[in-house]
């Protein structure tokens, strides 16, 4: 009985002790894991609307969605962060769209954890540059085993169908929601 209790006491009091010293890590971690995070939109911010010089985060529930201004103040357009399913697990990007929300200025994939070597060619410039000044109207359509005959056109990447439509689709999404805000907004 002695034997017992006294193993119980140990466990407990290890326990204890773990879940102390797990919740101050967490409580001095928190705030830099949240610093980092928004250290980084801000940098992928600039990556996505390269002629950017600020930015000004939108109200906005379903999405994060950021105008961005040159120097004069004067908007260029909107950088948008979202995310979806892809094959694997969530694929988070962020793209930038001009004003007029009819032409992508460019794409950064955030997080991915996408088959190696397939799904995660989306991370890859050649998938990426697809989306260089690619009209959005009506919407995105993605293609695949064919040539592209219209300027709203993403080839998939070859044996990564659901990775590229995932990126097509969480893009098309954030174009819906923002234009719903665009009209609400005149």
């Amino acid at each position: 009985m002695k034997k017992t209790i006294h193993i119980i006491s140990v466990l407990t009091l290890t326990a204890t002790i773990s879940a102390l010293t797990l919740a101050s890590v967490n409580n001095w971690a928190k705030p830099l894991i949240e610093e980092n995070a928004i250290k980084a939109i801000s940098e992928a911010i600039f990556q996505v609307q390269p002629s950017a010089k600020s930015y000004e985060k939108i109200p906005l529930d379903e999405l994060k969605a950021f105008e961005v201004f040159d120097e004069n103040k004067n908007s260029i357009g909107y950088a948008v962060v979202h995310q979806g399913n892809g094959f694997q697990g969530t694929i988070k990007l962020i793209f930038g769209i001009d004003k007029n929300l009819e032409r992508i200025t460019s794409i950064e994939i955030l997080e991915q954890v996408e088959t190696p070597g397939l799904g995660s060619l989306i991370t890859e410039e050649n998938y990426k540059n697809q989306f260089r000044s690619l009209s959005v109207n009506p919407v995105i359509n993605l293609i695949k085993g064919k040539s592209k005959t219209a300027d709203n056109q993403v080839k998939a990447i070859t044996g990564a169908t659901i990775s590229s439509r995932a990126v097509v689709n969480i893009v098309n999404d954030a174009i819906r929601i923002l234009r719903k805000y665009s009209k609400e907004e005149k």
